[in-house]
């Protein structure tokens, strides 16, 4: 039996740039009634008639929230993906927070829908992996690290609560990496750095999905039923190589061990973030996904491709004025 309409929608991760937004557009549907955000801190900017309660979803006040407010859709955004946040912590809010979470899901009568952010890091990056993952597919070599192991962790207690709660509408959105002006994570930070280092011998295929179509999908899948797995990219894919020279980025090809050793140095020199396990092997064997599955669930199309959300963050970061001489002169030697 389908769901009942949205009516009242509890957004976490409500404080950083993706539920703030997905938080903005779901309160101009008329059909929602309430707007709940939660996160422990409060937003910088105004959610407009979206109710911000500052909450832990670590903590049994998630599920107070959740029965008073008579919450029948959660959206739940919290996924942190940060490496400058100590691991142990990330750990904690990711896994530990999605199962209070749940468990407050499980326990609500008035609970129908759930819609949960993934990421495409689930499947790993191995030299051995298919030329592109559906949604049936495993990893060859599943992540042992990082967030994106928590993001396998927090799929399976996701699967845990349907068996518990067959009734539930549950939607599951593996999303590509994340691109566009409003965008702050670590691969933006990467390519921020003076001189940008690359894994010797490797030029790894990425995919992008811009914030507006992420948005418009997180918008969709809560307001419609759309209960699945679904992998959610742009069109097509960009090597680094190409992205790199489209940004104007000089870039320096290294032996991988070096790598990290270089993103230390940027961390200390230039405020930015060192590199996780996992995005050094995304940087070293990439990773594509199918998004068939999800453009025939809702007869629709991302509006940029991966290529045309990097031209779109490049642009609004005043990338690409010049010519990556020195990624040309050193992908010659």
């Amino acid at each position: 039996m389908p769901a009942a309409a949205a009516r009242v929608v509890l957004v976490t991760g409500v404080s950083r740039f993706l539920g703030a937004r997905v938080a903005n557009a779901l309160q101009a549907d008329p059909g929602i009634e309430r707007v709940i955000g939660v996160d422990t801190v409060p937003p910088v900017e105004s959610l407009g008639r979206t109710e911000f309660v500052r909450v832990d979803i670590r903590t049994p006040g998630i599920a107070k929230i959740i029965a008073s407010a008579a919450v029948d859709t959660v959206v739940h955004l919290n996924l942190v993906t940060s490496s400058s946040v100590p691991r142990a912590k990330v750990k904690e809010l990711n896994v530990i927070g999605t199962m209070q979470l749940l468990a407050a899901c499980q326990r609500s009568p008035d609970m129908r829908k759930l819609v949960v952010r993934s990421s495409a890091a689930v499947y790993g990056s191995s030299p051995m992996d298919p030329a592109v993952f559906t949604e049936r597919d495993e990893p060859v070599e599943p992540p042992r690290t990082g967030y994106a192991k928590d993001a396998v962790e927090v799929e399976g207690y996701v699967r845990g609560l349907m068996r518990r709660r067959s009734d539930l509408a549950v939607s599951v959105l593996r999303f590509a990496n994340f691109l566009g002006p409003g965008v702050d994570s670590p691969l933006t930070r990467y390519l921020h750095l003076p001189v940008v280092p690359t894994v010797l011998g490797f030029d790894p295929r990425l995919q992008f999905i811009h914030e507006d179509d992420g948005v418009e999908v997180l918008r969709r899948m809560t307001t419609e039923d759309h209960p699945g797995c679904f992998n959610v990219a742009g069109d097509g894919v960009l090597l680094l190589s190409q992205a790199l020279r489209r940004a104007g980025r000089p870039y320096l090809p290294v032996p991988s061990p070096s790598i990290s050793v270089l993103g230390d140095m940027g961390r200390r020199f230039a405020g930015l973030s060192g590199f996780s396990p996992e995005l050094l092997r995304w940087l070293t064997y990439g990773r594509v996904i199918d998004t068939t599955a999800l453009e025939n669930e809702l007869s629709w199309r991302p509006k940029y491709s991966s290529e045309a959300a990097f031209a779109d963050f490049a642009a609004a970061q005043g990338l690409g004025h010049g010519h990556g001489r020195l990624a040309g002169l050193l992908g010659r030697t």
